[in-house]
């Protein structure tokens, strides 16, 4: 028999991403519609430790999903990841009669609601990361403002670089996932483009590409770096030793993860926000909303962690043709 669920939390965990706000708001209105309580949690389980908890309203979401980051904020937390921790934060959620838990980040935060459903509390997984590594869903909230901002960005680069003539070497965010970089590097015409999952290690051909182009009449070569492989500024260096061609490193950072959402992520957000609010109110637990083939869906919390997600070898050959 499902649980019945008065009172739901809903709280940001991890790195911020453009749309969190959209999915907290769907959560709160989507839940209060139906009759329910809502809490918001701040800091994360940072915040749930120290019983940072309010009542939200309506009200409290207006004029919030146009903003990036998240209006509850977000923290990392060593103490949740222990069982203690654990069994505090199920104990807090009790005290404040928070029956379920909306979750909203990535993996590592999936892996703290997996352990909180563990303890009885009803917990919904959103998926909130603008690295695009979640293996359970084809979308993660933040990732099309990520990369349309990564986009615009290596566009401007590319003229001052084909001003001078140069290489430039441009690091965008995405931890150990290539999908920020790949996604620049096939909407910018990057002429070469490093991911973590198919990075060999020889710089030599990088190089060798870029005399080869040089030789051709280029007059600028871009190369998109993943977080993963970092390194630019020394990579810059040991090119422009190696080629003769001016070489500089531009890392794009935390700009990344702010800004405005796009309207993709607006509306994808606020479709899994509601979702997560109806499994809760439906008495589900240890769930994860995603999106497949069009529809949006759950997912068993324990069977998406051990999904394994791979970047699609179609789109780096396309983007190794595109880049002829």
């Amino acid at each position: 028999m499902a649980k019945e669920i008065k009172t739901i939390g809903v709280l940001t965990s991890g790195g911020d991403a453009p749309g969190m706000n959209a999915a907290i708001r769907a959560v709160v209105r989507k839940a209060l519609s139906q009759g329910l309580k809502v809490k918001g949690i701040y800091q994360g389980y940072r915040g749930l430790l120290n019983e940072e908890i309010t009542d939200m309203t309506a009200r409290d979401v207006s004029d919030t999903i146009s903003k990036g980051g998240t209006i509850l904020y977000t923290a990392r937390c060593s103490e949740f990841r222990t069982p203690e921790g654990q069994d505090k934060g199920a104990e807090i959620c009790r005290r404040h009669g928070i029956d379920g838990l909306v979750v909203i980040g990535g993996d590592g935060s999936f892996a703290g609601a997996q352990q909180l459903a563990a303890r009885g509390i009803n917990t919904i997984g959103v998926p909130g990361t603008i690295d695009l590594d979640i293996a359970c869903t084809e979308y993660t909230i933040g990732f099309d403002t990520a990369v349309n901002t990564a986009m615009d960005a290596i566009d401007k680069v590319r003229d001052t670089s084909t001003s001078h003539e140069r290489c430039s070497i441009i690091e965008v965010m995405g931890r150990n996932a290539g999908y920020i970089a790949l996604w620049c590097g096939i909407a910018n015409g990057a002429e070469d483009i490093l991911l973590p999952e198919k990075f060999d290690f020889d710089e030599q051909k990088l190089i060798d590409n870029i005399i080869r182009n040089r030789k051709r009449g280029k007059k600028h070569h871009i190369v998109i770096n993943a977080e993963g492989i970092g390194h630019s500024t020394s990579m810059a260096r040991r090119i422009e030793a190696a080629t003769g061609v001016e070489t500089r490193a531009t890392i794009l950072g935390h700009m990344q993860r702010g800004g405005s959402p796009t309207c993709k992520d607006r509306v994808y957000a606020s479709m899994m926000g509601a979702y997560a609010a109806d499994l809760l109110a439906e008495g589900k637990s240890n769930r994860v909303v995603g999106y497949r083939n069009g529809e949006f869906v759950d997912f068993d919390i324990d069977e998406a962690l051990n999904m394994q997600k791979n970047i699609s070898d179609y789109m780096v050959r396309v983007s190794k043709a595109m880049a002829i």
